[in-house]
């Protein structure tokens, strides 16, 4: 007869997945801190060198080879790999500051994306910043910076501090962008329906990590029903994060007052019908459209309260051009979200 399992293994065993996972990850940012720190000191001694010893190109190349042949398991010290430690430390000049400040929790490839596609040193402490915040990946990184998200990130025109108490206010406006970049789709004047679809369908990753980290997609042509009356939201996403919902509206024109009444409606009936107010931040409405005019919509949210904000997206003339209907363009959006995300879990 076998022997009868205690009534506290299930929640034993879970208890020390947790732990081990929770110590993985802890070896894990240690192991990447000391790797962060050699490369630092590497870069910081080949820069002394060079002042003081009269270095070259060509020692550090040897430099490179000999490390290799020393530690030929190690992978890092490729010649130009040693350049970017020097421009590490030139970049950091302070061993200290390293590790007290975000770089010296990011992965090396981060730091070297950092290093080759910004020259302002703000930028790269912001943009290090960001990515331990939200826990990029090394695409997203680049994704970020090859768009210019420090002159997007929450700059959409928004009613969110009239609407919002003043803490929650920032943190909705920490969900918008403007203007979006919609680029990567890369559409042609005489594209087809069928191939825009195939076109969204391969590149619906780059469109969720446009909207930024923590949105979740609930579903398409969401249906509510007021007093026999049928009402369908076009996309709906929460977001995991700030727990809250998020109504996102897209325009293929240019923004019109109405815009606004009609996504206000929509924020309102979710607010009404799906939140729970113990648990949920207000519901917040989110309208892209091709184009605006700033005064129209400062006056347009001004009038109403619900939170919403008015993001344009960016997108080339061709592009603009090669969009079809507004109606067409957010069910094929909504089809392929549906096709690419895994059901979404029970919202808390």
């Amino acid at each position: 007869m076998g022997e009868v399992e205690p009534t506290d293994y299930t929640e034993t065993l879970d208890a020390l997945k947790r732990r081990v996972r929770d110590a993985r990850f802890t070896l894990q940012r240690r192991a990447n801190a000391e790797l962060v720190a050699l490369y630092w000191h590497i870069g910081d001694t080949i820069l002394r060198k060079q002042k003081t010893s009269g270095w070259g190109t060509g020692v550090v190349a040897r430099l490179a080879k000999d490390l290799q042949a020393e530690f030929p398991t190690m992978r890092g010290f490729s010649r130009s790999n040693l350049f970017s430690m020097r421009a590490f430390a030139a970049a950091w000049p302070e061993r200290n500051g390293i590790v007290q400040q975000p770089v010296g929790q990011l992965p090396w490839t981060h730091i070297v994306q950092l290093l080759e596609k910004l020259d302002d040193q703000a930028l790269r402490e912001w943009y290090a910043g960001k990515d331990v915040q939200h826990a990029w990946s090394r695409a997203v990184l680049v994704h970020q910076i090859r768009t210019g998200l420090h002159e997007r990130d929450a700059a959409a025109p928004s009613n969110f501090a009239a609407a919002l108490t003043r803490s929650d206010s920032d943190l909705a406006q920490q969900l918008t962008k403007d203007p979006y970049t919609m680029g990567f789709l890369g559409v042609d004047a005489d594209i087809t329906e069928r191939e825009f679809e195939d076109r969204l369908t391969r590149r619906i990753v780059d469109t969720l990590r446009e909207l930024g980290s923590g949105f979740a997609f609930i579903g398409r042509q969401h249906h509510i029903e007021v007093d026999g009356d049928d009402f369908y939201i076009d996309l709906l996403f929460f977001h995991v994060e700030q727990l809250r919902y998020i109504v996102f509206e897209l325009k293929t024109r240019k923004f019109d007052p109405r815009d606004a009444g009609q996504l206000g409606f929509y924020v309102a009936l979710v607010d009404d019908r799906l939140r729970l107010p113990d648990r949920h931040a207000p519901t917040v409405g989110i309208l892209l459209v091709a184009e605006k005019n700033e005064t129209v919509v400062r006056y347009s949210l001004a009038g109403t309260s619900k939170p919403m904000a008015v993001s344009r997206y960016e997108l080339s003339a061709a592009e603009q051009a090669a969009l079809p209907a507004e109606d067409t363009l957010t069910r094929l959006a909504a089809e392929v979200a549906d096709t690419t995300t895994e059901p979404p879990p029970e919202v808390p």
